[in-house]
């Protein structure tokens, strides 16, 4: 019986939209997104066998749109406790992906479900593709969004770098027509970041939208303003012993970068963690686009994000 399901399963998914990835082979329209094809029966899974509680927290985003930064900086709000210490820190010795777990990740067995609570997960799934549980019970969403003209090049550089056997590197004019017309692992990005933007406007207790930006124009800000939304303040006494500033400083790109921890080794196999650091800068986009494809990629915003309340600085 189970034989016959998975045959089935099989079929099912090779009768979907296939196209080439950027890192992986191959990627399928699944439930209206390109899924890797290496993740999609555990897509299926976390979307059946997943149960929610109230007090998880999913740290959500479109890859390469400051993921890293938002897992650092959620797991040191939330445990800040339990790790009172910025001289010991579970970041310090850990890669902030090893702390907040990819949940697709899990299902494949790769890593284990974390048990202490409040349990902290990450996901690439987008919004309307996440399990019943989830949008039942009343767990915390923190959703990372970036200007789609520096998630084209991180994604560039990122995926290049990690791709697997036997993928020819995307050149850049390639790869940019695919970023336009939404062919990227775990896109259409556009509808990727609507889809948590609407559930933020409708539901703003349960789905915080941040952007990259922001975040790095004042970090103390959307730090607290982070850690009021999972139900971790700030007291007044932590705001004038400069925990806040504390946190930020353990999070910095600048100090995760240069850790031991992050220069070597692998993270679900084959994920290289060094290659999580690159720039952590805004408008890096300016150095490598044409004036056609600033265009562009302008006019696909304008269009994909018109009437949403959604906008970028170009």
């Amino acid at each position: 019986m189970e034989g016959q399901q998975a045959n089935e399963e099989e079929k099912f998914i090779l009768s979907l939209p296939r196209e080439r990835g950027w890192a992986i082979p191959d990627l399928y329209l699944f439930q209206q997104f390109w899924c890797p094809s290496i993740l999609i029966k555990e897509v299926n899974i976390f979307q059946k066998d997943f149960e929610a509680k109230d007090s998880d927290v999913i740290v959500a985003s479109f890859p390469k749109s400051g993921t890293t930064w938002l897992k650092a900086l959620t797991f040191a709000i939330v445990n800040r406790q339990c790790f009172s210490s910025f001289e010991n820190h579970p970041l310090l010795s850990s890669n902030p992906h090893e702390l907040v777990l990819a949940v697709e990740f899990i299902y494949r067995g790769d890593v284990h479900c974390p048990t202490i609570e409040p349990r902290l997960f990450g996901t690439h799934t987008p919004f309307p593709s996440l399990p019943k549980s989830i949008m039942e019970s009343n767990c915390k969403i923190i959703y990372i969004c970036r200007n789609p003209f520096d998630t084209f090049v991180s994604a560039m550089s990122f995926f290049g770098k990690i791709k697997l056997e036997p993928l020819s590197t995307l050149k850049m004019e390639e790869a940019f027509e695919m970023y336009c017309n939404g062919i990227i692992e775990f896109g259409p990005w556009w509808s990727h970041m609507l889809g948590y933007w609407k559930e933020s406007i409708a539901k703003p207790i349960r789905v915080l939208f941040l952007k990259y930006e922001d975040l790095k124009e004042d970090a103390n800000f959307q730090v607290k303003k982070i850690a009021e939304f999972l139900g971790f303040p700030f007291t007044q006494e932590e705001e004038n012993n400069k925990v806040i500033e504390s946190i930020i400083k353990l999070c910095s790109f600048e100090k995760m970068k240069n850790l031991e921890v992050n220069k070597s080794g692998k993270i679900y196999q084959f994920l290289e963690k060094k290659y999580f650091f690159r720039k952590a800068e805004t408008r890096d986009w300016e150095n490598y686009f044409s004036p056609y494809m600033r265009e562009k990629l302008s006019k696909i915003i304008e269009e994909k994000l018109d009437g949403s309340g959604l906008s970028f600085v170009i």
